[in-house]
């Protein structure tokens, strides 16, 4: 099947908006604060008049991809649909912010290859112990526990990112430390769209 032709080309958007489009892949362990650091930065923008949208993968798992579960097959399709609706928030001249654990480096490269230069890979580094202490959600107890089967981190693996566009260390920095250096890279990353 051919994919449709969008009638209303990205950079024309840009133009009437102010501002380019593109995704900040927010990736690292759970716990290590993607989303509330995604969250924060969509206020921000949204604060400043930008159109911005943040998808979170949790909440995404009581919709888009709820019929998956967490084997290697799952993930892979997991990250593919996600990566579909960032790129079409992306063409409709949205900012988007992701929340993924997205663990797998093949993924996050299939998502950078579907968006191009639009697609800007973030870190979000924290110590598994690090993150392991602040178990926002229980997670990692009930994964130690056996409750939890392939669980990143635990019975899982992580795989970092080899030269992502941004690194923020929010195992060793101030959470008010880290949004900041992402709010530059955003405003620089997405200035003036003409």
């Amino acid at each position: 099947m051919k994919k449709q032709l969008y009638n209303i080309a990205p950079k024309a958007r840009w133009i009437r908006q102010g501002h380019k489009s593109g995704v900040l892949w927010l990736t690292g362990l759970s716990g290590a604060g993607k989303s509330a650091l995604a969250v924060g930065l969509e206020r921000f923008l949204f604060d400043k008049g930008m159109r911005v949208f943040a998808l979170d993968g949790d909440n995404l798992r009581h919709g888009l991809t709820g019929d998956l579960g967490f084997s290697h097959k799952d993930r892979h399709e997991n990250i593919r649909r996600l990566a579909e609706v960032a790129a079409a928030f992306v063409d409709s001249g949205f900012i988007v912010v992701t929340a993924f654990i997205s663990p797998f480096r093949v993924d996050r490269d299939n998502a950078r290859r579907k968006l191009g230069g639009q697609f800007h890979e973030i870190f979000v580094k924290a110590d598994l112990n690090v993150c392991e202490e602040r178990d926002p959600k229980g997670l990692y107890a009930r994964a130690r526990a056996g409750e939890i089967k392939n669980f990143t981190g635990i019975s899982s693996p992580y795989e970092e990112p080899y030269c992502p566009e941004l690194i923020l260390n929010t195992g060793e920095e101030e959470f008010e430390s880290s949004l900041a250096r992402l709010l530059d890279y955003a405003l620089i990353a997405f200035a003036d769209g003409s």
